[in-house]
């Protein structure tokens, strides 16, 4: 995994498998990333996953990976993948906030 300097933000996609849905988990991805001052946004996915972008200082994007790992308390989750994304998605969302897409 890449290192980022502090000005560097960390920029990943998320797919998050499990009892993920009809548990608040998208109204708690909120929450917490906003908290952490994040961009990017969270969707539900008709396999039953959800997806998110994060992007932020690393501790905060690292931080957010670690809640999502648990999640709020009715949702079990069983893994959580990611990847990190290109430079262009990363510019794309910058600045943007913490969002929900719809499902799809």
């Amino acid at each position: 995994m890449a290192e980022h300097a502090p000005s560097d933000p960390k920029a990943v996609h998320v797919r998050i498998l499990g009892r993920v849905q009809r548990v608040g988990f998208r109204y708690w991805t909120i929450d917490e990333a906003s908290h952490r001052g994040l961009d990017g946004w969270v969707r539900n996915r008709r396999d039953g996953t959800v997806e998110a972008v994060f992007i932020g200082p690393a501790q905060e994007v690292d931080d957010m990976l670690t809640a999502c790992g648990n999640g709020p308390p009715a949702a079990l989750v069983n893994c959580v993948l990611q990847s990190d994304l290109d430079d262009e998605q990363r510019s794309a969302l910058t600045g943007e906030g913490f969002s929900t897409r719809q499902t799809e």
